[in-house]
């Protein structure tokens, strides 16, 4: 079977449904997602970016991407996130008999489960086997002596103010070196490392002893990848969306 995978969305939205999009592996699997996501995808045989693909262009140009109607006839299973709200376009890919599937991109507001479970619930009806649900991410990196705080994230109403980092990064000083992180889009922060590729980010939250960080697809990132990581939640409910895995501490504020 072949079978493509489309999966939108920001850094922690992608990462939380790693293992879903895992358990839908086939003979042949394609993702198709967002171009930052690509070089986290280690189990495909192909991945993609939606833009690159044109995707993003059918239902909205007037006639389909030239050849984008045979690539997707090309597959025996296509299972969605992408254009799970959009009836017209839901509508557009029925119409030409493409063998689509779709899933909701968000669990519902007042939803109790984690999101790593709401998104292999989804699959499980047509997945080949189920892990863990651990999401992770392969980076074959040394340990190093240092810490990693990433005080930043996609809402300032989730981040826990910059003067308690530093606080805390002075405590943390007086048994390890601390390295502070930023993404390409966060506040300008004195010193911070800004890698833009992910993969290696992935690869230097890798190398840490320790990372701090908000509610924020960095802090995903840094747990996927093994780091023991304290997670800080605000307003945000860590039930449905902390980062999973043995090496996850959880504080609120």
């Amino acid at each position: 079977m072949r079978r493509l995978a489309i999966r939108p969305g920001a850094i922690g939205d992608f990462i939380v449904s790693l293992p879903a999009l895992e358990s839908l592996r086939t003979d042949y699997f394609e993702i198709w997602t967002a171009s930052a996501h690509l070089p986290l995808i280690q189990f495909a045989d192909r991945a993609r970016s939606i833009v690159s693909t044109g995707l993003d262009l059918l239902g909205i140009a007037q006639s389909p991407p030239p050849g984008l109607v045979e690539q997707l006839r090309g597959f025996d299973s296509i299972v969605s996130w992408y254009g799970a709200n959009r009836p017209e376009f839901r509508d557009l890919v029925h119409s030409l008999s493409l063998p689509f599937t779709f899933f909701p991109a968000l669990p519902a507001w007042d939803s109790r489960v984690h999101a790593v479970d709401f998104y292999l619930e989804q699959t499980r009806l047509i997945a080949r086997s189920i892990g863990d649900g651990v999401p992770r991410i392969s980076c074959p990196v040394r340990r190093g002596n240092f810490a990693v705080i990433h005080p930043f994230s996609g809402s300032p109403s989730k981040n826990w103010p910059l003067a308690n980092f530093r606080a805390l990064a002075r405590e943390l000083e007086t048994c390890m070196p601390v390295r502070w992180c930023g993404g390409p889009a966060d506040p300008p922060l004195e010193g911070a490392v800004r890698i833009a590729d992910l993969c290696e980010l992935a690869c230097f939250l890798a190398s840490a002893r320790l990372y701090v960080g908000n509610d924020s697809g960095i802090t995903h990132l840094a747990s996927a990848v093994g780091t023991p990581v304290v997670a800080l939640f605000g307003p945000t409910d860590p039930a449905i969306w902390a980062p999973r895995g043995q090496r996850v501490e959880i504080r609120r504020f």
